[in-house]
């Protein structure tokens, strides 16, 4: 029986690992960052006859060739960093908040339209930038409650939801440019361009930087409230059970809706800093997708901010590197997105040796030879039994 119950056991066996020293895990992920590499200058030199090296070159001067370059990855990644930021609080709540790409638009159309406006008047600069602040915020806020709302109340899909209200801002910011731009044109140019009324200024004449120090700041503020505060606390405690919040007094519904008006407002100052302090324009493709990549941001980083920082950076470094690929080396776009594919896939999959462990199945006890005379089993000797007389 012993011996049926030893073959039938798998041959690997997954378990969970209780602990894992930092040490480890860094270790762990800087050799899937190498093994990747390895894969990729091999399907290079296979598929394009290119030393992999001009590839890898072209895609470290994609973000440091110059410094309009590395000045437009700082941006990039202050924006992806804050919409990461800003659903993080929902996500650890287990509200799947898919709308950020909408509530950032929301927040953009909200600034672009309060410069317009207030643009046409003789008015400081810094009184345009706060009013439009405070709309991009309220406007970002009311995108994400509703959904909330609705989730709180009578429980519906919030994924479904907060998704469909991403084409819902699409197309209101199709219709407002419509009003706005009377040629058909579709295309709102430089918004002020002229008096720069409502544009964040160039610090030390560094573009973008002021975008970069507010996201710092927010960084640092986003740790301190989910580690250290008690809405932090009470958004642990709902993403883990909700009948454990609701048994220890915790208000469920006026957590999910207090925490998806800060996701939504968090969400709304991305939109204010495209506007304000990048692009200064407003189109329907302004947040580039970056609702969506900052999931994976997130997920990644385990909801910590300070991970999300490096983890923002790596993908925003890969996305554009991917695109310089293309032109510098005369390959096909596909090239740069594969190898982006690859690095990513490796990262993700590391994830599965740090949390888990791999046990492999203990070797069977050795068959006896057929010739080997089998041994009598010696009787066990009970407590209170004599043994036979003439035996010490």
């Amino acid at each position: 029986m012993k011996k049926d119950k030893i073959a039938k056991e798998p041959l690997i066996h997954i378990t969970k690992r209780d602990t894992m020293p930092p040490w480890q895990s860094i270790l762990i992920r800087v050799g899937a960052v190498l093994i990747a590499l390895a894969v990729s200058a091999v399907l290079v030199i296979v598929l394009t006859k290119t030393n992999p090296m001009s590839v890898f070159d072209a895609m470290f001067k994609g973000s440091f060739g110059s410094v309009r370059k590395m000045q437009n990855l700082m941006k990039s990644v202050a924006t992806l960093l804050c919409i990461s930021l800003a659903i993080t609080p929902a996500f650890k709540m287990k509200f799947w908040n898919i709308g950020a790409e909408g509530q950032v638009l929301m927040g953009a159309l909200a600034s672009a339209a309060v410069m317009r406006t207030m643009g046409r008047y003789v008015i400081p600069s810094w009184v345009v930038i706060l009013v439009m602040l405070a709309a991009a915020l309220v406007s970002g806020l009311i995108w994400a409650v509703i959904p909330a709302i609705f989730k709180a109340l009578w429980n519906t899909n919030e994924t479904l939801f907060t998704l469909m209200m991403n084409y819902v801002a699409m197309q209101i910011i199709q219709i407002f440019i419509a009003i706005w731009i009377k040629s058909g044109s579709g295309v709102v140019g430089y918004i002020n361009e002229q008096s720069h009324r409502g544009w964040l200024p160039d610090l030390f004449g560094v573009k973008y930087l002021l975008n970069v120090i507010v996201v710092a700041g927010l960084t640092v503020f986003m740790f301190v409230y989910l580690k250290f505060s008690k809405h932090g606390y009470e958004i642990s405690v709902v993403g883990e059970s909700e009948n454990t919040a609701r048994y220890i007094g915790i208000n469920v519904k006026k957590v999910v809706i207090r925490t998806m008006a800060i996701s939504g407002a968090l969400c709304g100052l991305a939109g204010f800093l495209l506007v304000a302090g990048a692009d200064h324009t407003i189109n329907k493709d302004l947040a580039g997708g970056m609702g969506f990549t900052a999931i994976m941001v997130s997920w990644l980083a385990k909801f910590n901010p300070f991970i999300m920082v490096g983890a923002s950076f790596m993908l925003v470094f890969l996305d554009r590197g991917a695109s310089n690929v293309a032109t510098m080396c005369k390959l096909n776009d596909s090239v740069g997105e594969i190898i982006t594919a690859i690095i990513i896939f490796f990262i993700i999959g590391c994830e599965f040796f740090i949390r888990y462990k791999i046990n492999f199945r203990a070797r069977t006890p050795k068959e006896k030879a057929p010739d080997e005379p089998e041994k009598p089993e010696q009787a066990e000797i009970t407590e209170g039994e004599k043994a036979p007389s003439g035996i010490a």
